[in-house]
């Protein structure tokens, strides 16, 4: 299945997901492929904050802004690789039976799904700024992202076939 059809179907079915992913077998490169999916998304998603921010504060130009948030992206891949093998201790201490690297496919294969409500975000951003609007859409893309991220959680700590 392609990587669409699974941000669609994440937001309805998210453990149907998860089940596909794990049954490709182990493959950390695909792994590492979901997170990096989700990096270039982010990115694309910051694009019109930066440059509304860059219209607010010509100072500082759209592209020293662009390779700052890129940067600071890249610099958060092991932040998500230590989210997920965290969530994996904790998961185990509830009677989970995974492996890191499950609940690293589950994370991963979460904030793919989540990615498109962030370019909305991002647009809300750019177009509307600060303010309620945005603080709505902020809220409702870190509950949808819980809520698709504990499924896949529960579905990937299940039982450990790797």
């Amino acid at each position: 299945m392609s990587i669409t059809t699974d941000m669609v179907q994440g937001w309805r079915q998210p453990q149907k997901v998860m089940q596909r992913h794990l049954a490709r077998g182990r493959s950390e490169p695909f792994a590492f492929s979901l997170l990096v999916t989700f990096l270039v998304l982010v990115f694309v998603s910051l694009w019109p904050q930066l440059s509304r921010q860059s219209l607010i504060q010509p100072e500082v130009p759209m592209v020293q802004r662009l390779v700052a948030a890129g940067l600071a992206l890249l610099a958060s891949v092991p932040v998500w690789y230590g989210v997920a093998a965290l969530s994996h201790w904790i998961a185990k201490l509830f009677g989970g039976h995974g492996s890191h690297y499950r609940a690293r496919l589950a994370l991963f294969a979460a904030l793919v799904c989540v990615s498109p409500a962030m370019l909305l975000q991002g647009l809300v951003a750019g177009m509307i700024g600060t303010g309620p609007q945005l603080s709505l859409v902020q809220g409702l893309v870190g509950l949808g992202f819980l809520w698709i991220w504990i499924s896949m959680v529960r579905v990937a700590e299940r039982d450990n076939a790797d």
